[in-house]
């Protein structure tokens, strides 16, 4: 089993249903699990799964002083930081090309790619002074076959696979490696239990979360800019 005790992980959407997963998967690991979102409320939940190794912490994303500053408060504190897993999600359906809202866009790349930018940026140094510095993202198989009525969701994947890699470009020859993770869907146990028989092509939350803690069990140069389908 992966011991990462001494190690601290961000975990951003931490309120979310990847994000509970993810943080268990990490305190269980022996890490201290930095929970990050909006929500003060909703991350006492998470916090609630294993109160020895996780810790509550509220900032908004999208705002990148605020970004900055979180980040310096959580240096001050903790004195490291190992990993970002980044998992702020978002989802708009579309219309189609022509008949879509860009309205959606501008959420998704709010959402999907600034907040991304915002905390690699403001985390980019620690992580790379870390002896196993991890950053990832969870994307989608989508974009193998790009759908006219998911034009916007997947350009905004797209997006912030392209940055992510560009991660993994700044940590070239460092002990600091960026990777990105693709599903379907993911499926939690609720939607399994309510659907025995459906979401077979779903990716459980916690096989994800476990693809996560798995890339501190491999080099660094075996994972910086990788790009690996999660199967069930």
């Amino acid at each position: 089993m992966t011991d990462l005790s001494g190690s601290v992980v961000v975990v951003t959407g931490a309120a979310g249903d990847q994000g509970k997963p993810t943080a268990a998967a990490f305190a269980a690991a022996g890490a201290t699990v930095v929970a990050a979102g909006r929500d003060a409320a909703r991350l006492a939940e998470v916090v609630a799964l294993d109160p020895e190794h996780i810790v509550a912490s509220v900032v908004d994303l999208s705002n990148e002083s605020a970004t900055q500053e979180w980040a310096r408060m959580l240096l001050a504190e903790h004195g490291r930081v190992d990993g970002l897993m980044h998992l702020v999600g978002g989802w708009r359906g579309g219309k189609g090309i022509v008949e879509s809202d860009l309205g959606d866009w501008d959420f998704l790349h709010l959402n999907l790619i600034r907040t991304l930018q915002h905390a690699t940026r403001a985390l980019h140094d620690p992580l790379l002074q870390s002896p196993h510095g991890r950053a990832a993202i969870i994307s989608t198989s989508g974009l193998n076959k790009p759908r006219a009525t998911n034009a916007a969701y997947l350009t905004a994947k797209a997006g912030a696979e392209m940055w992510l890699r560009a991660v993994a470009d700044s940590f070239a020859g460092s002990d600091a490696a960026a990777a990105i993770g693709r599903i379907m869907a993911l499926v939690t146990p609720q939607m399994q239990a309510a659907k025995p028989d459906g979401y077979q092509r779903f990716t459980p939350v916690e096989t994800i979360a476990d693809w996560l803690v798995g890339l501190y069990d491999r080099p660094a140069v075996d994972v910086n800019g990788v790009i690996e389908t999660i199967n069930r």
